[in-house]
Order: C-alpha cells, then structure tokens, then sequence
C-alpha cells in the first residue's frame, strides 16, 4: 500500500510503473498525471487521471475502450483484470455458460465496434449476464459514455486496492446522501430460537414466518465530492440502486435479527463500493401477531395469517466506516420506541421545590401514564447479530422489563421509575453496557374526581406542553444497586 506522500515524492518513472496499471495497458494516463501532483486524496488522484481520459480525444478514447479483455473470456489479459473476473466468478463458467458469454460478447462487438466493460467488483456472474443483455439494447454513443463511466470506476476500484490515506488530514465536512422508507418484507426468515429466558418475560423467540422492516441508508466518502461540486455523477450510487440492493440482500441475508440484517448489509455494500467510506443503516421493525385460528374444532394460533401490530416500534441503528481494506462498527444500538404505559395507582409525585411559580399539586396515589424510547449498547457488538442466540437481547423483552417494573414500584418520580427499569434490564443482560431513556409524561388530566359507588375518576388527554427525562443507566451503577439490595435483604433476616 502507498500513501499520498509517497506518490507525491516519487519520480515519474516510478510513479508511472506503480499507477500503470490501473487503467488497462495505458500507463500513459499514469504517466502524464505526474504533471498534475501534488494529490492531496485518492479523489483527487482519481479525478485528475478521469480528468485525463475526458480530455483525451476520441480516438484515443476509442483505443482506451479496446484495450479492456472481452468479460468471461479465457484470452490473456491484465493481473489487475483476471483478479477481477476470478471474483467475480467469471473464471470458473460452465462450458454452456462461457459459450453463452462469448456469444454475447461478440453481439455486443459486433453491434458497437467495442468491447462490452462493466466494473464487475462485488457482481456475480448472473448480474453481469443480466447487465449484458440489458446494454445490448442501447444505442452506440450511450454504449460509448457508459464504458467509459465503467472504465472510471475500476480506476477507483483499482487506486483504493494500492493507495491508503491512513494519516492525511481529512476535510471536515457534512457529505452524505441516501435513501429513506426502503420497506422490505420476507416469508420464512429462519426462525429465532434459543434466547435466554427472563422471569418477567414470556418471549422465546420469533417463528420470523413473516418479518417487515423499514430501513434508511445514508452513505459518505470523499469520493463523492465531485457530485456536489462540478455535478460529476461518476461514482454515483444512485438512491433506488441502493433501494433495490437492501432488498434484494434480504433474500441471501441467513440470520434472524434485524440487528444481523443491518451489519450483513453494511458490510456488502462496503465491499462492492469501495469508494464508500461510511454507511450508517437504521431499521425498523415492521412487526406481524399470528391470528387465531380454528381447526379441528379447537381454537388455535394460525401459522398463516397475520396482522400487522400496531403497538410500540423496535428499532436497530449500525455505522460503519473504512479503514484502508478494514470495515469497522464504529456504533451499534438497539431501541424499543413509543412504549405507552399507564399505571393506574401506586404513583406519586410530592416533595419537589414550591415557590411563586408553582401551580402543580402534589400528589401521593396519581395515575401515570409515560411515554418510553428505550436503548441498549452491547459489550461485543456481535452480540446484537444473535450468532449466539442466548446473548441476544430482545426488544419484546426489554418491553416486558419495563411493565414489570413499572408494575412493582411504588413510583415516587418517572426519574426514579426509569433508573430502576434499566437497573433491572442490564441485571438480567450483563453483556450491555448501558441502558438510555427518553421519557415523557402524558399523565391525563382530572375531569370528574370523585364517582359515587366507585374509585374510580374520569381523565382528559393531558395539554401540551409535556414534562421529558433523558437518562442514561451504567453497568456500575446496576450493579451498586443490585449490592445494594443484597444488603438490605441481609439486614431483615438479620
């Protein structure tokens, strides 16, 4: 791997021979680009030798294109290109199959005077098969821009393999762009089995028979720059290509957790565009409740119908980001969203300052009703993608926490109510390392106080504005209170 300064340092002999080949028998392009150092990025680097080829004139446009080998072909070509193809899996066709690429390959030839190219990084052989019949429809000057385009981005391809940026300075900036609501839904995902079983939850696991999730891809990299500034849409992923790759992954994607989804994803996208230097993928669940059913005469849960749950949402958040060849997690976390509870008594909220701006009265026995986001980061990362199903931590239970706590405490505050709940959540999961809340107070107003015959009161929904807590609940901290409770237990039986 070279760096920019070592590029910039180099003799143009040298720097010919190390950039000659990537772009195929061409090392003229190499060559003239060291007139134009010094690079202060692989985009910049990239851009300038693009910037070489676009200037160029057509014929010798024209000789660039040719210079590229036929794709599944078996004649010699450059190591650069036979590297490509093998991982493609153009080098291991079936006999029909090569005849059938060569065919095609020869219509295309034929038909436009050049060879068919494609950057064939992170493509099986069927989506270039796919890709080659589409292009044959073209007409000849869209054939010639488009090789071109192709012909940059295995340049790009090709730089990110030789060149690292490890320790440049890097402009600060906002560059991202992506695409939102990107629903997709599968039947028969395999199924959840094996979390570890909590007293206060009665979840197991997920048949996954039907599973939905709404995801949001954001992607940066310097790389695409150029498409802001001078409107150069060259290593463009274009935002319904990243909509048909997320759903397309769900197909091939073995695991059984959104969370999992997520990081397969992440990673292959990275690894079919290198120019990407982050991606951060968010993923809502879009959940489904078996039906009953009634079969031989007793009623059971149908195995085929369900209804889409309407009811509190569960969501994943990943960002990953490159490193040279290496993609790390940079932030993952899980969250349960809009769980809606309402106790009826056994709340209380007395004690706080009283002045001149005080109207609210105490209260020892209110109803209380709260609106919770709940999130929870794991030591290990990989114990969200549920490789080891008992370490995995899920929303359902996390929900079913909540409403136990909420159920056992003699609730003095909402801040109070949340500290225990994660208190409780990370004594049952020790493999989080933390536990946050959003919280607000939807408590409803009193309409009529008292009813005769009943303990009952009639309530309003509650005016804006609304009362909000954010919380975060430590592993320490969990675990003082846990010790804690040992003692108090210790002092009673004492």
């Amino acid at each position: 791997m070279f760096t920019m300064d070592d590029l910039n340092q180099m003799d143009t002999q040298t720097l010919t021979g190390t950039l000659g080949s990537i772009f195929e028998h061409s090392s003229w392009i190499a060559e003239r680009s060291a007139a134009l150092r010094p690079f202060s990025s692989l985009s910049d680097l990239h851009r300038k030798m693009t910037g070489i080829v676009k200037a160029a004139d057509r014929e010798t446009q024209l000789d660039l294109i040719k210079k590229h080998p036929r794709l599944g072909t078996k004649k010699t070509m450059s190591d650069d290109s036979v590297r490509e193809q093998q991982n493609a899996g153009l080098s291991k066709l079936e006999q029909q199959e090569y005849e059938e690429f060569l065919m095609l390959n020869e219509h295309y030839y034929d038909r436009f005077g050049f060879p068919f190219i494609l950057a064939v990084k992170g493509k099986t052989k069927q989506d270039i098969h796919q890709a080659l019949l589409a292009r044959l429809e073209s007409e000849r000057e869209t054939e010639f821009q488009q090789a071109l385009i192709e012909i940059y981005r295995i340049a790009r391809f090709r730089l990110a393999d030789i060149i690292t940026e490890k320790g440049e300075t890097q402009m600060k900036r906002t560059m991202s762009y992506g695409k939102g609501n990107v629903f997709a839904y599968r039947t028969f995902l395999k199924p959840l089995t094996g979390v570890k079983q909590i007293p206060e939850s009665s979840f197991a696991g997920r048949s996954n028979t039907v599973v939905g999730v709404d995801v949001t891809c954001e992607i940066g990299g310097e790389a695409f720059l150029p498409s802001f500034t001078d409107g150069d849409n060259t290593l463009v992923v274009a935002t319904d290509s990243m909509k048909n790759f997320i759903q397309r992954h769900l197909a091939s994607y073995e695991g059984t957790t959104t969370e999992g989804f997520l990081h397969y994803v992440a990673h292959r996208f990275l690894d079919t565009y290198s120019h990407m230097d982050k991606i951060t993928l968010t993923g809502e669940d879009i959940p489904f409740e078996a039906m009953p059913a009634y079969e031989e005469k007793e009623l059971s849960t149908s195995r085929l119908v369900f209804r889409r749950s309407r009811n509190e949402r569960s969501r994943s958040v990943l960002k990953a980001e490159r490193s040279g060849n290496t993609i790390t997690i940079t932030e993952q976390y899980s969250e349960i969203m809009d769980l809606q509870l309402v106790k009826v008594s056994g709340n209380s909220f007395i004690g706080f300052i009283r002045d001149e701006y005080t109207t609210l009265p105490e209260d020892g026995n209110r109803p209380l009703f709260v609106y919770l986001n709940i999130s929870w980061q794991y030591e290990n990362t990989n114990d969200a993608y549920a490789s080891d199903p008992a370490r995995y931590v899920a929303a359902e239970q996390v929900r079913d926490l909540a409403s136990t706590v909420f159920h056992e405490l003699e609730t003095p505050s909402i801040q109070n109510l949340i500290y225990h709940i994660g208190c409780r959540i990370l004594a049952r999961f020790p493999q989080l390392t933390d536990v946050s809340f959003q919280s607000q107070n939807h408590t409803w107003d009193t309409v009529v106080e008292e009813i005769p015959g009943s303990k009952g009161k009639v309530y309003t929904e509650p005016r804006p504005p609304y009362g909000f807590q954010h919380f975060t609940v430590t592993r320490e901290e969990a675990e003082k209170e846990k010790q804690k409770a040992a003692e108090k237990c210790r002092s009673l039986k004492a």
